[in-house]
């Protein structure tokens, strides 16, 4: 394909796959074949699925499963995970399950706030845009009541308004600051809507004002208006504890009190060392992102603020820490993640319908506990390996089936190899040596 295509999203779905097969696949048939097989069989549903995203061609599979023994704040739950990692479901049943005999997940919400700015540069004296924004803050709150009707009659709203200088770090740069309370909308058309709305109104106000010069008033451009994915003050905090001597300790040589030292070690070095904190972190956001993906919600938002949190003092970190006193274990985790349980594909999606319905039908409070802990559970499974058996032969084994239908292994040999690799590391070149052998074949 070397002419450009113009008008492809105008493209019935069906010409946009003509194409694509004439322009990529020599008109291949099975290529056709293999993008119908995903489609849903109920056309209405497929048809939501296509109206989800432009250029809609086929669905993306990716495996469903749940956790079932969290308990958190007394409350049993089943959690929805939407990967396809091999291991993170079972590591984070596994955790589950060993905390749900020791006391279950403790987590509270700290704070719901969340951020956005108008960005804007202004050359004109400072003390004048500090006194033009005392005169209009009031004025900002009320210009902006038909946004917020509905959000302040479930609670929510516009928290506060402030003018933030930044000149110090880009010559007349300024923002005007929000802070809102989006109650269980993730918020992101209700922040940005108010934000372009503020910025029409100082825009409009400041070319009124008799505090500037002609020349003063030509100097501001509104820049861009946006929330901000980063929210350092809507934090949620889950943990788990028991007493030490109750610890993990299913090898004689990893008695309690060692495991626990070299567990609290392990997140020591994850807090001191970006290299490790950056594997650390992605096994936190492997349970985290998949059930954020299963809940409807935007995972990569999530990671994004999730990241520069653990970077907030200016050195990458874990998001996870751990103490060991007065005989007792406790591993905790502190995340800033905005999650929603109305709007965006909630209803629309019947999967994300159903994650919600399998928890209750959470609050985004709730949710945002539910998620944390299925973070630290992840975190905990990941790290107790780690500092005992090794990472790999739990997680090869978790892999095995994936070699096997690479390896297009008969259904009666997989039981068989599976037995065979029941207490043995599990390695692609073993598998297919030992594969080779049952079939009375010879691994060249």
């Amino acid at each position: 394909m070397e002419e450009k295509i113009k008008g492809f999203s105008k493209l019935s779905k069906n010409g946009k796959i003509e194409w694509l097969l004439n322009s990529y696949f020599e008109g291949d048939e099975s290529v056709l074949d293999l993008l119908k097989s995903y489609w849903h069989v109920n056309t209405d549903i497929q048809r939501r699925h296509d109206d989800f995203i432009e250029n809609a061609v086929t669905n993306f599979y990716i495996p469903f499963g749940v956790a079932p023994n969290f308990r958190i704040n007394g409350k049993n739950y089943c959690i929805p995970f939407a990967i396809e990692e091999s291991s993170v479901v079972a590591a984070s049943a596994k955790a589950a399950s060993f905390w749900f005999d020791r006391g279950g997940f403790k987590s509270e919400v700290i704070s719901t706030k969340k951020i956005g700015h108008v960005h804007f540069t202004w050359d004109a004296d400072k003390s004048k845009i500090q006194e033009f924004f005392n005169t209009l803050k009031e004025e900002l709150h009320s210009g902006a009541q038909d946004l917020t009707a509905n959000m302040q009659k479930r609670g929510g709203g516009i928290s506060d308004i402030e003018l933030v200088d930044k000149t110090a770090d880009e010559p007349n740069y300024y923002q005007i600051k929000g802070t809102f309370e989006t109650q269980d909308a993730m918020g992101a058309n209700f922040i940005n809507s108010i934000l372009e709305r503020w910025s029409s109104i100082w825009k409009e106000k400041a070319a009124k004002s008799s505090l500037f010069t002609e020349e003063e008033k030509e100097g501001l451009l509104i820049v861009m208006c946006i929330l901000s994915n980063y929210t350092p003050e809507c934090i949620v905090r889950s943990e788990v504890s028991c007493k030490v001597e109750d610890l993990f300790n299913d090898k004689s040589e990893f008695p309690s009190e060692l495991f626990a030292e070299k567990f609290k070690q392990a997140i020591r070095i994850a807090n001191i060392e970006p290299y490790r904190a950056t594997t650390h972190n992605k096994g936190i956001m492997n349970g985290i992102d998949a059930v954020v993906i299963a809940t409807g919600n935007d995972f990569r938002a999530v990671e994004a603020c999730a990241h520069a949190y653990a970077s907030r003092d200016g050195q990458y970190r874990s998001l996870t820490q751990c103490e060991v006193k007065d005989g007792v274990f406790r591993f905790w985790i502190d995340l800033p993640i905005a999650v929603g349980t109305v709007g965006g594909i909630t209803s629309l999606h019947p999967m994300v319908k159903f994650a919600h319905d399998l928890l209750g039908k959470p609050d985004s409070k709730e949710l945002m506990q539910i998620i944390s802990c299925a973070g630290l559970a992840q975190n905990f499974g990941a790290v107790a390996s780690l500092v005992t058996t090794g990472i790999q032969k739990g997680h090869m084994k978790m892999h095995l089936k994936n070699i096997m239908n690479q390896l297009e292994v008969a259904p009666e040999d997989q039981v068989k190899i599976a037995a065979y690799f029941e207490d043995r590391v599990v390695s692609f070149s073993e598998v297919e040596s030992y594969y080779n052998k049952i079939c009375g074949r010879i691994n060249k």
